[in-house]
């Protein structure tokens, strides 16, 4: 095994999967920590928590018993994998897991590398950037779970973590794997635990990737993860994986809980051409069991049209404030979640074997709620967002982060992907 991946929510697990499979790493997904040692045949695991948003201690805690696991599997090298936005709060996660592996693996120096180039996502003077925009300019200031209002990673990880943050510029991994090796050992004499690379491109990650293929840990977005695996193999993409991982079963749903950007101008664009109902909360906080019946029997009556139908509580930043305010934050959330867990227990027990979903704490919900437990990476609809087909069951998910994708995802994972 090469690689073992703690990813700390469902999307990014499958986002940073899809870019080891296309880099040719043969890759299986884990949804938790596996209960037994079956199926590890593998040169990369990923094994994808419900980290990012929950108590830092329990963060820690999923974290360390997700490397105990690997390590069991005789793993010896680590990837922490977050948001490409760096998703994160003044008290964590990213910071205390950090810690938390550094210490576990009596290492005292990792990368800070959360950018995506070829999303949008680039580092530059320790500065995080979606597209042109400063992230604290983006549309994730408004995120209702972890708003992000700083873009300096290096102010970022200080603020949560216990050690010093530095810097690796542009223009030092401009000069090749050796000289951002040097770099590291200077900042390491200078006790610095963090280092942030600045990230411009994606020859920038095959630097990274060349001059930390040695490293016991890294930390990170996807994007470094084409780096590593190529400094592993020669191959390109695995389709034996692929054609594993293909789409299965003809009924299918599309379920967007994300209130991002993008998946708010994603779900516009597919109204016009499906059958589409918003979730009300109202009706989430009164009765979810029998509102997700409700909701279900509409999908039922509207599944034989030529795209899928589609269930959504996506809501752009003003409907976010309103709703927020007259029901809670978290409450409204946490509504909505148990809601989409209801109709996807539902929705299955009626035939369905397909689902889309957008956004990454909806996304672990479904994968919960269907039973999900490991599963094969199958083709890209977008980057970082592949189908995934489970092992064990009929059943096959296009789970995106709410950022990801074009406008015309939602239809484009449905016409451009066969069985085989």
């Amino acid at each position: 095994m090469r690689l073992g991946v703690i990813a700390d929510d469902f999307t990014g697990a499958t986002d940073i999967a899809s870019f080891l499979v296309q880099n040719g790493l043969t890759t299986i997904q884990f949804n938790g920590i596996p209960a037994s040692e079956e199926m590890t045949e593998a040169q990369a695991i990923v094994i994808s928590l419900k980290s990012r948003s929950c108590p830092a201690d329990q963060a820690v805690s999923q974290s360390l018993a997700a490397l105990a696991w690997l390590q069991k599997q005789g793993c010896e090298r680590f990837y922490f994998k977050y948001c490409s936005t760096f998703d994160s709060t003044a008290q964590g996660n990213i910071g205390p897991v950090t810690d938390a592996l550094l210490n576990a693996l009596g290492e005292t120096q990792t990368v800070i590398c959360p950018a995506l180039p070829v999303n949008g996502r680039t580092v530059y003077q320790g500065y995080l950037f979606v597209g042109d925009q400063l992230l604290s300019d983006s549309g994730m200031r408004h995120h209702p779970v972890t708003p992000m209002q700083d873009s300096n990673l290096m102010r970022l990880m200080t603020s949560q973590a216990t050690g010093k943050a530095g810097l690796i510029a542009a223009a030092q991994i401009d000069q090749g794997a050796e000289s951002v090796r040097q770099a590291l050992d200077q900042l390491a004499e200078q006790g610095i635990s963090y280092v942030v690379t600045d990230t411009l491109h994606q020859g920038h990650l095959l630097t990274l990737g060349e001059a930390l293929s040695d490293r016991r840990l890294v930390t990170g977005g996807s994007g470094l993860a084409i780096g590593l695996a190529r400094q592993w193999t020669t191959a390109g993409t695995d389709a034996e994986a692929e054609r594993a991982g293909r789409p299965h079963g003809d009924r299918a749903v599309v379920l967007s809980g994300s209130c991002s950007q993008m998946t708010n101008r994603q779900v516009a664009a597919y109204r016009k051409l499906a059958p589409a109902c918003e979730v009300e909360i109202e009706h989430c906080l009164e009765d979810a069991e029998g509102y997700a019946r409700q909701l279900c029997d509409w999908v039922e009556a509207n599944s034989h049209q030529t795209m899928a139908p589609l269930l959504f509580a996506t809501a752009d930043a003003q409907q976010l404030q309103v709703i927020q305010q007259r029901y809670g934050a978290q409450r409204s959330s946490e509504a909505v979640e148990q809601l989409f867990a209801a109709v996807t227990r539902e929705l299955k027990q009626r035939g369905w074997q397909r689902f889309i979903v957008a956004g990454g704490e909806t996304s672990g919900v479904v994968a919960q709620s269907l039973g999900v437990t490991a599963f094969h990476i199958g083709p890209t609809i977008s980057p970082g967002v592949p189908w995934v087909r489970d092992i064990h069951q009929p059943l096959s998910l296009a789970l995106k982060s709410g950022n990801f994708g074009d406008e015309d995802f939602f239809r484009r994972a449905q016409t451009e992907f066969t069985d085989v």
